[in-house]
């Protein structure tokens, strides 16, 4: 038994904001049914690092498994009344091309409300559906979204570049909303019988990320700027942030001043004003933290109540996974038949715990199996055997 194993789900998502979001959906339990071009998902063919897992995207990979794969040039007429057909057995239908496509395509929300009038349909986009930017087909993708929001503008010290985040933080960020909105949206529907269409924006994400500083500064009337010495947070005061020991780096939250002046035995820290001074005092404490090891520190500090850590690389944090036989890293069979370690999901249920059930599809792997469903032998065998050139891929995602 698990959370959603009653959902069947329409996929027509590609990239992170989508994949990622039906994933969520597919690991708790969900029929995730991947919709894709016949030449396959565009994120199959991007290279991470400048390589691939046996002819396959990690990227894809990683937030494609639990699913089943059809393939279907979308601008056939029979293969829209194929999926419509297959609409009218989902709970839910999720897509994230360009504002107005799958309208266009005979694929949109009121086309498949006319199948099943309760479905749940979740529209992702960069900029929303009707805003300026949407209505001018302006690119949405994380790195603009963060640069545009003022993630980028907010992160790394004074006197660097705006500084984005090292992974696609936004996209992950919005799949997760997404996920959480759906999950909303049939709650709705089993309590008060209602469907509905559901709609999640990277923009509107970003901007809700940050609602801890523009609820400061709107209300306080003060903006707030990065440090030049590095502050963790350009709203925070010292000693938040991260300093270099003798042999890595260490962490450092939220403590008062005079606590880590007096745990790593230099009163004169508690003399600084840990906000109008900030980068004076993360300065002076950095000049004390570089001649000894990071271990040395976390042994001063942390009996203190001080929050601290080691900053690790991503590989070691992995490391650490694989020793304790965390449930966090599973492998499956990859593409070629050889073992593929993909990160798990991070949700512990007591009674409907997430389960791995299929490995990431192989292109229209399923094709035949879900549209079986469906349509009779003969409607099959023409559609499957006249799949027609690659959809619109140009006009995907946002």
């Amino acid at each position: 038994m698990q959370a959603l194993d009653a959902i069947r789900v329409l996929d027509f998502t590609q990239m992170m904001l989508g994949p990622f979001g039906t994933q969520v959906l597919a690991d708790f339990g969900a029929d995730v049914i991947k919709v894709e071009r016949p030449a396959g998902e565009w994120e199959r063919d991007l290279a991470m690092m400048g390589g691939y897992v046996d002819g396959e995207s990690a990227a894809f990979l990683a937030m494609n498994r639990n699913k089943r794969s059809v393939a279907l040039d979308l601008k056939d007429p029979r293969a829209r009344d194929a999926l419509l057909k297959l609409g009218a057995t989902c709970d839910v239908v999720v897509e994230n091309f360009r504002p107005g496509v799958m309208d266009r395509l005979g694929l949109g929300y009121e086309d498949f409300k006319a199948v099943r009038e309760d479905i749940v349909y979740c529209s992702g986009s960069g900029w929303g559906q009707e805003t300026s930017f949407a209505r001018a087909g302006r690119p949405g993708q994380d790195l603009l979204i963060q640069s545009m929001s003022g993630l980028a503008a907010a992160t790394g010290r004074g006197t660097d570049p705006p500084t984005p985040a090292g992974t696609a933080i936004v996209d992950h960020a919005t799949a997760l909303t997404l996920a959480n909105g759906i999950m909303a949206a049939l709650l709705a529907r089993a309590t008060h019988g209602v469907g509905q269409r559901v709609e999640v924006d990277l923009y509107s994400t970003a901007i809700a990320m940050q609602c801890q500083e523009i609820s400061a500064f709107v209300n306080q009337g003060t903006d707030y700027r990065r440090s030049a010495s590095g502050i963790g947070q350009a709203w925070l005061s010292a000693p938040f942030g991260v300093y270099e020991a003798s042999d890595g780096w260490l962490a450092v939250a939220m403590a008062p001043l005079e606590t880590v002046a007096e745990a790593v035995g230099a009163p004169h820290l508690a003399d600084f004003d840990a906000w109008t001074e900030r980068d004076e005092a993360k300065g002076a404490l950095e000049t004390l933290t570089r001649t000894r090891t990071v271990q040395h520190w976390l042994d001063a500090l942390l009996p203190r109540g001080v929050w601290a850590a080691r900053v690790r690389t991503t590989r070691e944090a992995v490391d650490e996974l694989r020793e304790e036989g965390s449930e966090l890293l599973v492998t499956v069979e990859g593409p070629a038949g050889t073992p593929v370690e993909l990160v798990g999901s991070p949700v512990t249920f007591s009674a409907t715990p997430w389960r791995q059930r299929l490995a990431p599809p192989r292109t229209g792997e399923h094709t035949a199996e879900v549209l079986g469903e469906v349509l009779d032998a003969e409607s099959l065998a023409d559609l499957v055997g006249q799949v027609g050139p690659a959809g619109p891929v140009g006009e995907v995602a946002r």
